[in-house]
């Protein structure tokens, strides 16, 4: 080897190893940084010599099953988040059967108030906390009625929210694919892009679960698991129009809310052929659509076993046919066609409620009479207190079925709720370990900073041994000279 060539050959091996530097520090730096995979660089011999080294540029290792998987925990723990979010919201709106405050104890201390009146039937003071605690107990039916409904309008306008972000990054994907193909072709560093490339696919996977297939000139497409062409050269659209505040009676059949809708066409969002399955959106669909509507109506069929109960025909004597019980729709009697939202509607009989202007000594005389009548006569609040203990068909099956008490019937619906939410919490944690473990091994294919600071090394005595050629070099061409 002459010194021309030991030259040439160390001055290469200066210019990898300072690009090796580059390379390594960069490893380092952006080891915790989301989206990032680890660089490497291309080495190669000289073309011209044979000799030497030459940069042939910079490779991105990435994993793409391990990706894939990991994307696979993310949308999964996306949507069982926000379904255990909802059940422990409901479950909080009802309370627990150890809660003060719950439905359970609601009922039971109107039951009581009865009981305790029946027993001192002349006494104003207990007539009036009888009618008091009857209102406490429709109020928090109200209450939790409308808890539900705030969390269904929630949903919606999330779903409103989640949307204008899906078109947001699948149009910036697209963006990416055409910078990406140009930069590589004019020969530039695509690294950073295919990183924030990577970030956009992860936030569209989280809402809908993707696919992602590699094209050329390091483009992809994306798919949906139910075989949605979310992009293919061109991003697709997304439409969608938030109600805002939602009703009870609302739903998608009926055109009061709005569906999902991808290039003017309907998206199916449930069932065995749903074109988008798993994600925050679809999350969001399902609370909208299935689990608010089941809430209400586990609420509902609550109100309305109330109110019937206190319609019983020949349980007030005084009252007509066509008065309304000690509990009403909006002060009506009970009517089916009117299901939807009644326990946002169900209220205390007026004429019985003191703060309302009402009389509470009709508890005990008859909320048709039209005086006090006998004031030791507890007959009318005994039969009131039996009736809620009385066993009766429930109507509907969503509580259960068979003869139920009316205590019954509420700690059905606090079991339901309480049982919901614990399976709810339990499939997320499931969620968010697996999620933690897939991140985990595949942070394992990433950067290691022990082996980047060893590469660091290395590239420090390879410069070293490089600049070392250069100055024997230069000292024999110093040596030549004096000659």
């Amino acid at each position: 080897m002459n010194m021309s060539t030991a030259l040439n050959n160390a001055l290469g091996g200066l210019t990898a190893a300072s690009r090796g530097a580059a390379v390594v520090s960069g490893n380092i730096a952006n080891a915790l940084t989301p989206g990032y995979a680890r660089r490497s660089l291309e080495l190669t011999t000289s073309p011209i010599s044979g000799n030497g080294v030459r940069t042939v540029g910079v490779i991105r290792h990435q994993d793409p099953v391990l990706t894939a998987n990991r994307r696979v925990t993310d949308a999964d723990l996306a949507r069982q988040t926000a379904i255990s979010d909802f059940h422990s919201r409901f479950e909080g709106l009802v309370g627990s059967p150890e809660d003060a405050t719950s439905l359970a104890a609601r009922l039971s201390s109107f039951d009581g108030s009865l009981i305790t009146a029946a027993s001192l039937p002349d006494s104003a003071e207990r007539l009036d906390q009888a009618a008091r605690t009857g209102r406490d107990l429709a109020n928090s039916l109200n209450t939790a009625s409308e808890g539900v409904r705030k969390a269904r309008s929630d949903a919606d306008r999330k779903i409103g929210a989640q949307v204008d972000n899906l078109n947001r990054d699948l149009k910036d994907i697209e963006d990416l694919n055409a910078r990406i193909t140009a930069v590589r072709n004019s020969g530039g560093d695509i690294g950073a892009l295919l990183d924030h490339r990577q970030i956009l696919i992860d936030q569209v996977n989280e809402l809908v679960p993707v696919n992602v297939v590699a094209r050329a000139n390091d483009q992809v497409s994306l798919y949906s698991d139910g075989g949605l062409i979310l992009l293919e050269g061109k991003a697709a659209e997304f439409l969608f129009s938030t109600t805002g505040d939602t009703k009870p009676h609302m739903t998608v059949a009926n055109g009061l809310l709005s569906g999902l809708e991808m290039n003017g066409k309907p998206v199916r969002i449930s069932g065995d052929t749903a074109q988008i399955r798993g994600g925050a959106l679809a999350a969001q669909f399902t609370i909208r659509d299935d689990l608010s509507v089941e809430a209400q109506n586990q609420l509902d069929s609550v109100a309305r076993d109330l109110i019937e109960r206190f319609e019983t025909p020949g349980l007030d004597p005084t009252a007509l046919a066509t008065d309304p019980g000690l509990f009403t729709d909006d002060g009506n009697r009970f009517d089916v066609a009117f299901l939807p939202g009644l326990a946002s509607r169900i209220s205390l009989n007026s004429i019985v409620d003191p703060d309302a202007g009402g009389d509470s000594w009709k508890l005990r005389a008859g909320l048709g009479a039209a005086g006090p009548g006998d004031p030791g006569d507890s007959a009318q609040l005994q039969a009131f207190g039996a009736i809620l203990r009385d066993a009766r068909p429930v109507s509907g099956s969503v509580l259960g079925t068979g003869d139920m008490r009316a205590a019954e019937v509420t700690e059905a619906l606090l079991s339901k709720a309480g049982a919901n939410a614990h399976a709810a919490d339990q499939r997320k944690t499931f969620a968010n370990g697996a999620r933690l473990q897939m991140a985990q091994i595949e942070a394992e294919q990433g950067v290691d900073t022990d082996q980047e600071l060893q590469r660091l090394m290395q590239i420090e005595q390879t410069y070293a041994a490089n600049a070392r050629v250069i100055t024997v070099v230069d000292e024999l061409l110093q040596t030549l000279l004096r000659l």
